[in-house]
């Protein structure tokens, strides 16, 4: 398994040392106070996360051959979920997001403080953020 980039191993790292599952928590909800504001006409059904049970949006564009990506959810802990992951992916090449597992969830411990429905989610959304890192990868020469 290739190794975290360096913006997600930071993020890992800083859940993996918080054992307590409400502190996690508003971990989580710092990573959702801290994204932008996410424009209301982006909120179209080809930007919706399917199978989540929140309304979850991503947007993603490709520039100098890296992916940076916006998101927004109405559920704040589904928000720093994303907000997590936009800060973790963010500045990546569409190779280094297609090689992530999202099994480094299992090294935060959020995925035991999390509902099913919330783990679905993040698993969503993080599939659906390697799919558009996946629609960028013929425009980039890294390959």
């Amino acid at each position: 398994m290739p190794q975290l980039p360096d913006s997600l191993a930071k993020i890992v790292q800083r859940f993996a040392r918080q054992s307590d599952t409400k502190l996690r928590y508003e971990q989580l909800l710092w990573y959702a106070k801290k994204l932008p504001e996410f424009s209301a006409a982006a909120k179209l059904p080809e930007n919706k996360v399917p199978g989540c049970v929140s309304q979850v949006y991503i947007t993603s564009e490709l520039q100098g051959g890296k992916v940076y990506f916006q998101g927004d959810a109405d559920s704040q802990l589904v928000k720093g979920l994303v907000g997590l992951l936009i800060t973790g992916l963010n500045g990546l090449t569409p190779t280094e997001i297609l090689e992530l597992s999202p099994d480094f969830i299992k090294d935060t411990g959020l995925n035991v403080s999390l509902t099913p429905s919330r783990a679905n989610g993040f698993y969503n959304i993080f599939q659906t953020m390697k799919k558009q890192a996946f629609s960028y990868q013929s425009l980039t020469s890294e390959s």
